[in-house]
Parts: structure tokens; sequence; C-alpha cells
């Protein structure tokens, strides 16, 4: 696991305290690091949650391809009964899926757009160019 994921990981999970877990993976879905709030009992297990991500990397090459037409992708959303769970696509200049962060929140999150784009994506901008780099190395 590389320090900077862990890292970001560790940081995301401070910015709120209604976000319950993150995780980095690369484009195939393959977890590189992920952080959980303190005492959370997980929904998914360990087998659960590296099956999300792969689904979750193809689910963002669908997305990502009409980027050039709509306009990049902040993230991705899907509200279920029981946790909010937010999916964002780092892409490279060539609009190449490189990295995908996923988040959950608690389900009575109501402001979780709010959370989303003024704690969680400006870190995820200020970092985009560290995940493109760590990502090739």
């Amino acid at each position: 696991m590389k320090k900077f994921f862990r890292e970001f990981c560790d940081k995301v999970i401070s910015l709120h305290p209604s976000i319950r877990f993150i995780g980095i993976a690369d484009q195939h879905g393959l977890i590189l690091a992920t952080s959980e709030r303190k005492n959370l009992r997980p929904l998914l297990n360990n087998e659960e949650t590296r099956q999300y991500a792969i689904t979750a990397a193809t689910r963002q090459y669908t997305r990502i391809r009409w980027q050039t037409i709509l306009g990049k992708i902040d993230y991705t959303c899907s509200h279920y009964d029981k946790l909010l769970r937010a999916t964002f696509p780092i892409t490279d200049k060539n609009n190449r899926l490189v990295n995908i962060i996923i988040i959950t929140m608690d389900v009575e999150t109501d402001n979780f757009h709010q959370i989303i784009m003024k704690k969680i994506m400006p870190l995820v901008r200020k970092n985009a160019k560290r995940f493109l780099l760590e990502s090739t190395v």
C-alpha cells in the first residue's frame, strides 16, 4: 500500500463524522488503500468490498466515455437503504481511468452533496496530479 493513498484515505475520513469508509482502487478495481470510521461495523466483508470496487471501476469506464460531450464527472452517487455511496473517477489528460475513489456515508446524511463538494472534492482536486503520478510509478 502506497503511503500517499493511505494518508489520503485518513484525511478524508477525518473531514466529516458522517463518512463511514473510503477506498482507493486502480483502473481495474484493485483496492490500493482503505480507511474506515473508528468503531464502524462494515456492511460488506473484505471480499464483497473487493468485488464492489471491481464493479465500480467497470461502471466508471462506461460513464467516462461521455465526458467529452457532457463534461468531467465530479462524482456519481448511489442511495441505498443503509448508506450513501459516492464514486469519484480519476482520469488522465487522455480521459483514461487511472483510479477510483469510493466513499460511503451514513444514509441519514442530509447534506451529502455539500460535504462532497465543499470538503471532499477540494482534496481530490488538490491531489489529482499526485494520483496520476503515484499510479504510474
